[in-house]
C-alpha cells in the first residue's frame, strides 16, 4: 500500500520528467536524420559541403601535387596559410627522402592544434588526411597515360577538403576536447618514378615520419580520412581499424547511421595500408574512413588514373563524412 503523499510525489516527479523531455525535444538534443543524409543536431555545426568542394577544386587547380612538382610546393604553401588562418598553433614538420639514385626530395607534414582550453594533448582526437598525389597513373585504362601524374581529386584532395572545413568550425566553436589536424605528405609514392625517373619505395612515408617524431602531438586516438569524394560513396569498416579501435569504429559508424548517412555500411571491408598504420604501430589506436572502391566505366576503377578529377567526385559525399565527424567532435 502506498501513502497519499508518496503518490503525490510520484505524480509530480512524473510530470517534471515529462516536461523536461518536451524541453529537450524542443531544443533538439537528439542527433537524428533521414535516409538521404541527415539533419545535424542543432548543437553541432552544419558541415558546408559546397565550401569543402571548393577546397577540393582549389587543390586540383594547383595541378598534380607529386613530390618535386610545382603544384606540390604551391599547394603546401596554400594549405599552410589555410591552417594558420584558423589557429595559432601550426607546425610545418619538414623532412626529406632520398631515392636509390641519390635524388633528394623535400616534404612537409602540416599539424594544426585546436585546444583553446589548454587541455593535455594526450586526450586529443587526431584527424589526418594526405595532401600529396600519386606521381603516375599506373592503373589508367589507357597504357599511354600510365606514366602521367594524377590530379588526385578523390585520392588526396577529398580528405583534405573535409579537414579544412572542420578547421573552420574548430576555429569558430571550441571543441570539448583537443583536436589535432594533420595533413600528411608523401602517402602515395609507392615504387613509382618521379619526374627525375628515380623510383620511390613504400607508402605513408609522411605518416611514418610523423609517428617517429610524434612528440607532444601524441593523441588518445586517430581518425584518418582518405578517398571520400566518390559519387557512389561506400564506407565499410576497414579491417585494421576494427582490430585497432573497435569502440571508435562503432561510435563513428553509429553516429553516421543516426544521421541517415547510409554510405557508412555495417560490413567488414578490406584491410587497407594507409596513414593510420604507422600510428597503430606506435601504439596509438587509429581507424581509417576510406572508400577503396572508386568505380569507373566498364568495371574499371578511377583509382590511380587520370580520371581522378572533380567531376568524378560529389559534395554530398564530403558532407556525409564531414558531418559525421562534426557530430563525433561536438556531440
Amino acid at each position: 500500500m502506498t501513502c497519499p503523499s508518496t503518490r503525490r510525489w510520484r505524480w509530480l516527479h512524473g510530470a517534471l520528467v515529462a516536461a523536461l523531455a518536451l524541453l529537450l525535444s524542443a531544443f533538439g538534443c537528439g542527433g537524428g536524420g533521414n535516409a538521404t543524409g541527415g539533419t545535424p543536431d542543432p548543437v553541432v555545426p552544419a558541415f558546408n559541403a559546397t565550401r569543402a568542394f571548393a577546397d577540393l577544386q582549389t587543390q586540383v587547380d594547383f595541378g598534380p601535387r607529386a613530390p618535386g612538382s610545382a603544384g606540390h610546393t604551391a599547394c603546401r604553401n596554400w594549405l599552410l596559410a589555410q591552417l594558420q588562418a584558423r589557429t595559432g598553433d601550426v607546425t610545418q614538420q619538414d623532412f626529406s627522402f632520398t631515392t636509390p639514385g641519390d635524388t633528394t626530395f623535400q616534404f612537409a607534414n602540416l599539424v594544426a592544434v585546436f585546444n583553446p582550453a589548454g587541455a593535455p594533448l594526450s586526450d586529443a582526437l587526431l584527424l589526418g588526411a594526405h595532401w600529396d598525389t600519386r606521381p603516375v597513373a599506373d592503373q589508367d585504362p589507357d597504357p599511354a597515360k600510365r606514366n602521367q601524374p594524377i590530379l588526385g581529386a578523390n585520392d588526396g584532395a577529398s580528405g583534405v577538403a573535409v579537414l579544412l572545413e572542420l578547421a573552420r568550425h574548430l576555429q569558430a566553436a571550441a571543441p570539448p576536447r583537443p583536436v589535432i589536424l594533420v595533413l600528411f605528405d608523401f602517402e602515395d609514392g609507392g615504387n613509382t618514378p618521379l619526374t627525375t625517373g628515380q623510383p620511390l619505395s613504400g607508402f605513408s612515408i609522411g605518416a611514418r615520419h610523423f609517428a617517429a617524431n610524434i612528440g607532444r602531438f601524441r593523441p588518445r586516438e586517430v581518425i584518418v580520412v582518405d578517398m571520400v569524394g566518390d559519387p557512389s560513396l561506400s564506407l565499410p569498416r576497414e579491417q585494421n581499424s576494427v582490430t585497432s579501435h573497435p569502440t571508435l569504429v562503432d561510435h563513428v559508424w553509429q553516429t553516421a547511421q543516426s544521421l541517415g548517412f547510409t554510405a557508412f555500411q555495417n560490413r567488414l571491408g578490406l584491410a587497407i595500408t594507409d596513414d593510420h598504420i604507422p600510428l597503430i604501430n606506435i601504439g596509438v589506436p587509429a581507424i581509417d574512413i576510406i572508400d577503396f572502391d572508386y568505380p569507373g566505366p566498364n568495371n574499371h576503377s578511377f583509382w590511380h588514373t587520370t580520371h581522378d578529377t572533380p567531376d568524378n567526385c560529389r559534395p554530398e559525399s564530403l558532407r556525409a563524412v564531414g558531418q559525421t565527424l562534426l557530430n563525433v567532435i561536438y556531440d
